[in-house]
């Protein structure tokens, strides 16, 4: 071999690491060099749990995902999710090509499940802020401290249409509205960045190292299944599928978004993970997404409804039907050995392989990880920065629903006096933590408690808005004697829902859990008092709003409710939150949204009562 084709060899081989050239020559160059064995290893994702960095490299794995609570160890700081992420990124990198992996987690509201960490309201209450400037900011906050531990890819936001509030992920909803999600996906931008003026409608885009690959999610209908059943069929005809569920997905194709999650929902009796029509035929080729389209966590598994179903079959239709990247995320040789068998085989043609690679290629050279694979220690300030805190307090008090306040427009209870002789504070979720936060924080299914994470709770909120005159007593369930005979000036009650997260969220009755209706009825039968309701939907609440002086709908609030809770109720902001939801009178009326012709809500879509501050800068 001559000296020249040596080097014509060498420069050939450079060009996919080249960043002058265009990210097409690139991808076509790396992809015209890869066995059938890396293409099939580039379409899995797996998870912390089960992973070995010599899995990594002999495999050529194309992500790695942290499953809900799945971390480097108890408490990890952000050097130490940084040091596992870069020794996986390392054996990637060792791999023949040096293809580098992503990291995905579930950074649904903040980087929740990492120790210290902002955990923002859930999207229910971001939904009643109506502020889209809010959420861009909260999307950029939170690609910060996704960085911050060397993570660059989120699986947010969720675009979801909550539709019944019976469904176990309603929280994960912005809205009832399809108009009011699709503000809400300027959180893309935050997390994102911001596409040029000029940008190609569809085309993935990361705007720098402090922002992480989005992930819309999950496509398409899951909000509007069957009496809320999660993972159940929506029914639905073509054109409220296209003005109620799919308005979203386009709006974030058209601000870059580079990664689709499909749902394991299904769409008139269709499991959308072996749906061709929609994933390929509408999302890809009508809508004309060109960035990644991947499972969720083990949806290829779930798919059902197939003659004989087995894994093969389902992993069979799902890649027919245009899914990109697979999370598997457990048994990666079965993966590989049985997709291996069917492009051998031809029932999977080579093109549709090459179709999901390509993809997951422009996403990682969008992404900057072929000249920037490895994370550092910039962004390590920012896990629970200050800013980030008080940007979460600000959120709380923007998502929180007056729903009630006194009697009379001319007798509001609300703003509470600071100085007062003696507070009550009760109920189960006055003072702890993970009530506050909901799913999705730390674990899958939440937390209980104080000790797991850092934030205030809405007793703490309380001691440090009141005047250090005032005596604050807290009973989670105070005795109504005790209640009746301690003169107290107000009482504050904090219940709803423990937390819960998809299927196990399901509930048919909607009702407060207990033993939140009986504090309820023991003290605001005594003493003036305020209800504070902490869930993910709206509830059964009409029983007991006669007793009741004021009520206030706070949602799944996050680490900083405390604060912000006490910001308002104690007016130093006023209410500005609105409902983003509509409030049932009972649960026989489901589904029931604006709209409907037979329409009777207790409190309807876009109700809040607002408030006037009336200790604005007074501290």
């Amino acid at each position: 071999m001559t000296s020249v084709t040596k080097a014509a060899e060498s420069e050939a081989y450079l060009k996919y690491k080249d960043p002058k050239l265009p990210i097409n020559r690139r991808i076509n160059d790396l992809l015209g060099r890869m066995t059938l064995a890396e293409k099939i290893g580039q379409m899995a994702q797996l998870d912390l749990e089960n992973l070995t960095a010599t899995t990594m490299r002999d495999y050529s794995i194309g992500s790695i995902l942290s499953g809900g609570g799945h971390v480097p160890r108890l408490r990890a700081t952000a050097g130490d999710w940084i040091n596992k992420v870069n020794e996986l990124q390392r054996a990637s990198l060792s791999s023949r090509l040096g293809i580098p992996m992503i990291y995905g987690v579930d950074a649904v509201h903040g980087h929740n499940n990492v120790y210290k960490a902002t955990i923002f309201p859930h999207n229910v209450g971001l939904g009643a802020t109506r502020d889209k400037e809010l959420v861009k900011r909260i999307g950029a906050a939170t690609a910060l401290e996704v960085r911050a531990t060397g993570i660059n890819y989120a699986f947010a936001p969720c675009i979801a249409v909550c539709r019944d509030p019976r469904w176990g992920r309603c929280y994960e909803s912005y809205s009832e509205d399809p108009n009011v999600v699709i503000e809400m996906t300027d959180i893309i931008l935050g997390l994102q960045g911001e596409p040029p003026a000029n940008a190609r409608k569809g085309v993935p885009y990361l705007g720098g190292r402090d922002k992480v690959a989005a992930c819309a999610k999950h496509f398409v209908g899951d909000g509007g299944t069957t009496k809320g059943i999660n993972e159940n069929n929506t029914v639905i005809d073509w054109h409220g599928l296209l003005s109620i569920h799919m308005p979203a997905y386009y709006h974030a194709i058209i601000k870059g978004v580079n990664t689709v999650m499909v749902s394991y929902s299904s769409l008139n009796g269709k499991k959308m993970h072996a749906n061709r029509d929609l994933v390929t035929g509408f999302l890809k080729n009508t809508l004309k997404f060109r960035g990644f389209v991947i499972s969720d966590w083990q949806g290829v598994d779930k798919i059902t409804d197939l003659p004989h179903s087995n894994y093969s079959d389902s992993l069979l239709a799902a890649i027919q039907a245009g899914i990109d990247m697979v999370m598997i995320p457990h048994n990666h040789t079965e993966f590989i050995d049985i997709l291996t068998d069917h492009v051998n085989n031809n029932r999977i043609p080579v093109s549709r392989i090459d179709d999901a690679v390509q993809r997951i290629l422009r996403v990682k050279f969008v992404m900057g990880l072929f000249e920037e694979p490895l994370a550092d220690q910039t962004f390590v300030n920012q896990l629970g920065s200050q800013e980030h805190r008080d940007l979460a307090r600000e959120a709380v008090r923007k998502s929180l629903v007056l729903l009630k306040n006194g009697e009379t427009s001319d007798r509001p209870i609300i703003p509470l006096p600071k100085k007062a002789s003696r507070i009550l504070v009760a109920g189960t979720h006055a003072n702890n933590l993970g009530y506050q936060c909901g799913g999705w924080s730390l674990t899958w299914q939440g937390f209980s408690g104080d000790n797991q994470t850092i934030g205030s709770t809405i007793l703490s909120g309380i001691e440090e808005a009141v005047d250090p005159s005032t005596e604050i007593l807290y009973s989670e369930n105070p005795d109504p004697a005790f209640v009746k005979s301690s003169n107290f000036s107000y009482a504050i009650v904090v219940v709803g829902e423990p937390p819960y997260a998809e299927t196990n969220g399901d509930s048919l009755n909607l009702t407060i859990a207990e033993p939140g209706p009986s504090v309820i009825a023991d003290v605001c039968g005594q003493v003036k008092c305020v209800v504070v309701l902490v869930s993910g939907r709206p509830l059964v609440i009409e029983p007991y709003l006669p007793s009741v002086d004021a009520f206030v709908a706070a949602w799944l609030p996050g680490s900083e409710a405390g604060h912000g809770v006490a910001d308002v109720l104690f007016g130093d902001y006023g209410f500005t939150g609105k409902l983003s939801m509509t409030w049932f009178r009972t649960v026989d009326q489901l589904p029931m949204n604006v709209g409907d012709a037979h329409y009777d809500p207790l409190f309807p879509f876009g109700f809040g009562l607002s408030t006037v501050p009336i200790n604005a800068g007074l501290d």
